[in-house]
């Protein structure tokens, strides 16, 4: 066995335990972390594979940018773990059932049978091999359309958040830029001039205790 099937084998095991650990984890921070441990090991298989622009942008976009917001938003919000307990041991056994099946159809594809008779390991390549180059002739030759098409939904979903978004609705404040820059000092501050008064001599007004009481 050589020492790249032994890293192969050696990320997909840490792969496979941290997904597990993702699931099983009842501290949703925790899971989190074990996600970014996920995302790198699969960015490490994929470098065993000679993939390694795919890994960069693994571990670029997804551990270095969509992973932080997880965090943050999962440290932000209040959780309750109780209930998040109960819901696990609820749905323990469907899911149970789910990733059986998964298992199942994945070793059925993997199957000799179900492979072509030419299938083998990757050739490897030189040190002046450009897989980003290879991708993007993949991809803007032989999968133009599908990944025009890809775009195209995501255009389509992007305006449609925004337009759920910037919405009019009910009973909420909204800013309206264009007047707020036509303000003028005169609208928000009215200056009030006031004589000055001469402070008033309270030791001429008190009265002293003895004064208004009987002497005796």
């Amino acid at each position: 066995m050589t020492f790249l099937e032994i890293a192969f084998y050696f990320f997909s095991a840490v792969l496979t335990i941290a997904a597990t650990m993702v699931v099983t984890m009842r501290n949703p921070v925790k899971s989190a972390l074990f996600l970014v441990l996920a995302f790198f090991s699969a960015a490490c298989v994929w470098i065993t594979l000679e993939a390694e622009f795919l890994a960069i942008v693994l571990v670029l976009v997804y551990v270095g940018a969509v992973m932080v917001l997880f965090l943050f938003v999962v440290m932000m919000l209040d959780i309750d773990l109780a209930e998040m307990r109960a819901g696990f041991t609820r749905y323990l056994p469907i899911g149970g059932i789910i990733a059986a099946l998964l298992v199942a159809e994945i070793a059925l594809v993997m199957h000799q049978s179900f492979l072509p008779a030419d299938f083998t390991n990757p050739v490897p390549h030189g040190a002046n091999y450009s897989n980003t180059r290879e991708l993007g002739l993949q991809i803007y030759t032989h999968y133009v359309y599908p990944f025009e098409i890809a775009a195209f939904i995501l255009l389509v979903a992007i305006v449609a958040a925004i337009s759920l978004t910037m919405r009019r609705r009910p009973g909420s404040k909204y800013i309206n830029p264009g007047e707020q820059i036509k303000v003028r000092r005169e609208d928000r501050l009215r200056i009030v001039k006031m004589a000055s008064e001469k402070p008033q001599d309270f030791s001429s007004t008190t009265e002293s205790p003895s004064s208004n009481g009987e002497t005796s």
